[in-house]
């Protein structure tokens, strides 16, 4: 399947289903959609989620409230988290470290991420939707679609899945490294952050890669 030429003015008004419906009247069973969650952050891992969706003529408006997770509240992404898994035929969610991002790159390391997602899936997946993204180590047929998580429901299924995982996982990290905010901020270089960051240093798990991190730019 050729990535249509994008056209902003063609993104819809909520994701929907015809890059997959278009996929499963073409013989492909379990077309996934692919996700990420914090590439830009300054600390912890990134999430990735790959959203298998049935072909159910019910399933948009099951799903009515999805959207790119940063269209959403964090409670709406919670109420919608939930029902994606419920809804879904598969879903998987996966992380590369900050160590794998400082050792890849923040575009390998979402690769790894993504990849790690799709073997945590229940199903095989049959052709892959990504959010601006190709998988060159994946031997699947794959449709890279620019503001993918706008346009498809597959793709901002999976946005709001890896969101509300990594938020999940931070909330954890903020206990084990009290003093960032973590919790709040989730790891992006906010003025709480970069406060923080200035008080105590950099912790284990931030990205030293990172620009803003090599030029201590956080500080006073």
């Amino acid at each position: 399947m050729r990535t249509p030429r994008f056209n902003r003015a063609e993104i819809p008004p909520v994701p929907n289903l015809v890059y997959e419906q278009a996929l499963w009247a073409g013989g492909v069973a379990h077309p996934a959609g692919l996700d990420e969650a914090g590439r830009g952050a300054w600390a912890g891992p990134v999430a990735a989620a790959a959203v298998i969706l049935p072909p159910d003529s019910h399933l948009a408006e099951r799903l009515a409230g999805v959207r790119d997770s940063k269209q959403m509240t964090a409670p709406q992404r919670e109420h919608w988290a939930a029902e994606i898994r419920a809804a879904a035929a598969a879903w998987g969610v996966g992380f590369a470290s900050h160590a794998e991002i400082d050792s890849l790159g923040i575009l390998g390391a979402t690769r790894l991420a993504m990849t790690r997602a799709l073997e945590r899936c229940g199903l095989a997946a049959g052709h892959l939707l990504i959010d601006a993204l190709r998988l060159p180590g994946v031997a699947l047929p794959q449709t890279a679609l620019i503001k993918g998580d706008c346009r498809s429901l597959s793709i901002a299924a999976a946005s709001v899945l890896a969101k509300t995982a990594r938020d999940a996982l931070l909330a954890e990290l903020d206990a084990a490294y009290p003093g960032y905010g973590l919790a709040r901020h989730k790891g992006y270089g906010t003025a709480l952050h970069r406060a923080a960051l200035a008080r105590l240093g950099p912790c284990a798990i931030h990205r030293m890669s990172f620009a803003p991190l090599r030029a201590k730019l956080f500080t006073d």
